[in-house]
């Protein structure tokens, strides 16, 4: 009998060591959440920027189209991360938060150009610099914003 309660209460000891490791895991960020986790510094490199590119304008701002050209350049690099409708994903948080709305076109420029390697976001340096003020443009484009909201709101 005594090797049967033994038995029993290693069984016992080994669920829950196997509990206690699966809600450890579970409640780790970005490990195995379907969504990018935010952090309280999630957004903090755009107050990174230094003034000479947060006060650099768009040269593509009066460009009628640069928004859709952008839209195609973000589907192309940047929905992976970010979602198809820029409101975050898997990898990336969203980019229709007012913090990035409220963003200058410069600073967002910058961010494109040097990215955030410790955020795992790329820097797109390479991409040509008429291609980087597009995605500006559509990102802070009033149409792609209204967009995201509309499609947002319509979803079950």
């Amino acid at each position: 009998m005594k090797p049967a309660i033994g038995a029993l209460l290693v069984c016992a000891m080994l669920l829950a060591i196997s509990q206690l490791s699966a809600n450890s895991v579970s409640t780790r960020p970005g490990l195995n959440s379907m969504q990018f986790h935010l952090g309280a510094d999630t957004y903090a490199e755009l107050r990174k920027a230094p003034n000479k590119a947060v006060n650099r304008p768009n040269p593509m701002e009066s460009d009628p189209e640069a928004v859709a050209a952008g839209k195609l350049l973000f589907a192309d690099h940047c929905s992976e991360c970010h979602g198809d409708d820029a409101k975050g994903g898997r990898k990336g948080p969203s980019l229709r938060v007012s913090e990035v709305q409220n963003a200058t076109p410069g600073t967002l420029f910058w961010l494109l150009t040097n990215g955030v390697v410790r955020k795992k976001m790329p820097a797109w340096s390479k991409l040509p610099e008429p291609q980087r003020w597009q995605l500006v443009r559509f990102l802070r484009s009033p149409e792609a914003v209204a967009k995201a909201s509309t499609e947002g709101a319509t979803k079950p």
